[in-house]
């Protein structure tokens, strides 16, 4: 299948005008071909401007319209077959098998939200029948529903070329909820973003949908920025480091209307080594840790960057069984030279921190762009008073914290960032692990979405009860998730309807529910029934 360079402007095809670039294999430091071309400042303007045409009709669809169009973009992805895989594999370094679960999971997520579409159960329809006898003062008829925000920018990360992309978790629940997407694809694999886009503008076809519901662009910065500034945009999906998140915020607040940027930006990802767990089985956790580190080089939101425990024999046992397993890590080709060359420095960074030693390195290359893993340990003194431990690197490097008791390590608890994730390695069936499980809890949950006991943080099931998201700077709102059903949430707001004649009322409110959503009537559930 041929890769195209132009713009995806609802149903057309446009070279852009701003420029040209090219992809890099960052296994071989080699460009690929072809040229794709960056959207001018009228380009942006022309997607923004059908998407807000295609609104009113596109957030009104039925439930089951919407969900068989989710469903038909991920039949369409599947569709490209080998094309897809084997050029993401050129764009980004990574591995086949880790590109076809990455498909696959991308795949599930659309037809996990055409579930949730066609069950009606996101638009939380909501009727309190009129009370006009009530005394003092009768009640109105009042009826709630859930609509679209309206067109969504969504910005496709660097580490997930499938599952955080153009047809991601953001854009996913983005079309879910109602709202047409403006995609700003990212310059790292614009030709596996351009597969992917062009699956969905066929979907968008098939369906006989509005073509502003979907349009994919790549631009500069300063066109990023005219896309969130654009007033027909009305929230922003973002994925990537925490400058890039807070120049986007900062232009989304200055706006003349405000909107809401729903950014993932940086987490270290703490894995809390409790006294009773290290001492029965600190060395399978060395070299379970070890694996979870190196996943992907390291280049996952939710890689263990942090370890603290209770120093002692049971932590130097942890230490060498983690050195141990480190040492023979070959280097992993990392995803862009910028993102390798970041890496680095942020290594050399963290090693001439003051009392931080170097515990472990993995196998050194020769070939470019490679990331040589890396353990360090420092003390929990020294951790807290310095802030630049506590900053992430984007790759295979952890930190190891030796705290001198159960004091110091919930301490050390309560002065960490917000995360998207916190571990507990604990043994349920001793005490020493659970009164302090129980002390840590209450912080936990205040700094991370997800709180795991006994497993490690890699590896992010797309179901209805997951979080990925966390207090800043985990992510810029830490009341949302980018995964899991929940993420719907962030692009949909509430309507109520007062005493309206129920020929006007959406067809979820009616009398005569003809979509037959489960609703809520006077506080009692009715499962698509009549109001």
């Amino acid at each position: 299948m041929t890769v195209g360079g132009d713009l995806l402007i609802g149903a057309s095809r446009v070279a852009g005008a701003a420029g040209v670039f090219r992809a890099v294999d960052p296994a071989t430091g080699h460009t690929l071909e072809p040229a794709f071309t960056l959207a001018d400042a009228a380009d942006v303007a022309h997607a923004c401007a059908l998407a807000d045409a295609a609104f009113d009709t596109y957030r009104e669809t039925a439930p089951a319209e919407r969900a068989a169009f989710l469903e038909t973009i991920a039949s369409e992805i599947e569709a490209l077959g080998d094309a897809l895989i084997e050029r993401a594999m050129s764009e980004t370094g990574l591995p086949r098998p880790r590109l076809e679960g990455e498909r696959a999971r991308t795949c599930n997520q659309l037809r996990l939200f055409a579930r949730l579409v066609r069950s009606g159960d996101a638009l939380d329809a909501r009727i309190d029948p009129a009370l006009p006898e009530r005394k003092p003062l009768p009640r109105a008829d009042l009826r709630l529903r859930r609509i679209a925000v309206g067109p969504v920018a969504v910005f496709g990360a660097s580490n997930f070329p499938l599952a955080f992309s153009v047809a991601g978790g953001d854009t996913a629940s983005a079309l879910a909820a109602g709202c047409p997407v403006v995609v700003k694809g990212h310059p790292a694999h614009p030709g596996t973003s351009a597969l992917v886009g062009g699956a969905v503008q066929a979907a968008v076809a098939r369906c006989g949908l509005p073509e502003g519901v979907f349009s994919l662009l790549f631009a500069d910065n300063e066109r990023a920025g005219a896309l969130v500034s654009d007033p027909r945009i009305q929230a922003v999906g973002f994925t990537g480091s925490r400058a890039g998140g807070v120049a986007l915020m900062r232009i989304a607040q200055s706006r003349p209307q405000p909107i809401p940027v729903y950014g993932e930006l940086s987490a270290v990802n703490p894995v809390f080594l409790l006294p009773a767990a290290l001492e029965a089985r600190a060395d399978a956790l060395g070299a379970q840790f070890v694996d979870s580190l190196t996943l992907g080089a390291g280049q996952f939101c939710t890689n263990p960057g942090l370890l603290l425990a209770v120093d002692g024999p049971d932590l130097d046992r942890f230490v060498a069984s983690a050195a141990t397993a480190l040492a023979q890590r070959a280097a992993q080709t990392m995803l862009t030279p910028g993102i390798a060359e970041a890496y680095r420095r942020g290594v050399v960074r963290l090693a001439g921190e003051r009392n931080v030693e170097c515990a472990a390195r993995g196998l050194e290359s020769g070939e470019p762009n490679r990331g040589q893993a890396g353990l360090y340990t420092t003390d929990a003194d020294s951790f807290l008073a310095q802030p630049a431990l506590h900053e992430e690197i984007f790759g295979s490097t952890a930190l190891v914290v030796r705290c001198r008791d159960a004091a110091q390590l919930t301490a050390v608890a309560r002065a960490l960032e917000g995360q998207l994730t916190a571990t507990l390695q604990l043994d349920a069936d001793d005490a020493r692990d659970t009164t302090l499980a129980r002390a840590l809890l209450p912080t936990l949950e205040r700094k991370a979405g997800r709180i795991l006991v006994n497993g490690w943080p890699t590896g992010v099931e797309v179901t209805h009860a997951m979080v990925h998201g966390g207090p800043w700077p985990a992510t810029t709102d830490g009341r949302s998730t980018s995964v899991g059903t929940a993420a719907i949430e962030r692009f949909l707001r509430p309507v109520c309807y007062q005493d309206m004649p129920d020929s006007l009322l959406p067809q979820a409110l009616q009398d005569a529910n003809p979509w037959r959503v489960r609703r809520l009537v006077d506080g009692n559930m009715v499962l698509g029934g009549d109001a």
